[in-house]
């Protein structure tokens, strides 16, 4: 693809750069916690969040028997910020906008709405409601106009037009922003997943694309991770474009996983540094 970056893989923990959002450190008694992001090759035309079934109106498949349903209390409290100001929040802990299934949920939309599709273990499945029951949205490298019912495939959804803290377009450009690339595929696609290519419909921002901004060594944006009051962390990033993939991978692993991933790596941080005689 022509305006593809190149993309960080196998990225330790020692090589992620850090930093508070507000430019100090807080100084609490918890240790400051977070983990890598690693970036899958998968991610370059096909949303890797998807299952590979097929959406359309004819004969649902359901939902897999390895699929566990939603569960709020795993969801990671994170915010993202561009230099000091904040672009994204979302609460955790059940704290965050409530699941609904897809036929409660078709009661609640309105044209130009963000939806989520959440299930445990999966990457987040977001796409634009255009009115009419249906929805558009990214899958397996393709933009696709289907039925809201039929892309839920059993999972739970949620409106999530207040995450990013951006202004939105009016609703009739939402739509037609949606619309416009249904059909789309391939070469075609700006967008490395179903997140960034919702939210540019509904922002209209370059930043979501891929390439979209440029990579000059600095790290203007931080994403943080709250885990309790006293347990945080701040990784640094390049672009938006990265951040939502390292967000995304905590969505679907979960906050337990993501708790574990920290806990190895500080145990291993410590042995380093005893080994190489930092610690006495």
């Amino acid at each position: 693809m022509g305006n593809q970056v190149e993309k960080l893989t196998h990225l330790s923990y020692a090589e992620v750069p850090t930093a508070d959002p507000n430019g100090f450190d807080p100084g609490d008694d918890g240790p400051r916690i977070g983990v890598s992001y690693i970036f899958s090759n998968d991610d370059d035309q096909d949303d890797q969040d998807d299952t590979p079934e097929r959406f359309s109106s004819e004969g649902r498949g359901g939902v897999s028997g390895e699929e566990k349903p939603f569960d709020p209390q795993d969801e990671l409290t994170c915010a993202v910020f561009y230099r000091e100001e904040s672009v994204f929040e979302r609460s955790g802990g059940g704290g965050g906008a409530a699941a609904h299934t897809a036929e409660s949920l078709l009661n609640k939309c309105r044209p130009g709405d963000l939806l989520e599709f959440v299930a445990t273990g999966q990457y987040p499945h977001w796409a634009v409601y255009v009115g009419n029951f249906q929805v558009v949205h990214m899958h397996r490298a393709e933009i696709k106009n289907n039925f809201l019912t039929d892309v839920s495939q059993g999972k739970k959804g949620r409106i999530v037009n207040g995450l990013y803290r951006y202004r939105a377009l009016p609703p009739d450009v939402v739509v037609r922003n949606a619309l416009d690339y249904v059909g789309s595929r391939d070469q075609e696609l700006y967008w490395r997943n179903s997140e960034c290519f919702a939210a540019w419909c509904r922002f209209g921002k370059r930043e979501f694309k891929i390439g979209g901004e440029i990579r000059i060594g600095k790290q203007p944006y931080r994403l943080k991770l709250l885990f309790s009051e006293k347990q945080s962390h701040v990784l640094e990033f390049q672009s938006l474009e990265d951040v939502i993939m390292e967000k995304r991978r905590n969505d679907q692993i979960g906050k337990d996983a993501v708790m574990q991933e920290l806990a190895n790596h500080l145990n291993a941080t410590h042995d380093t540094k005893e080994e190489g005689g930092f610690v006495k």
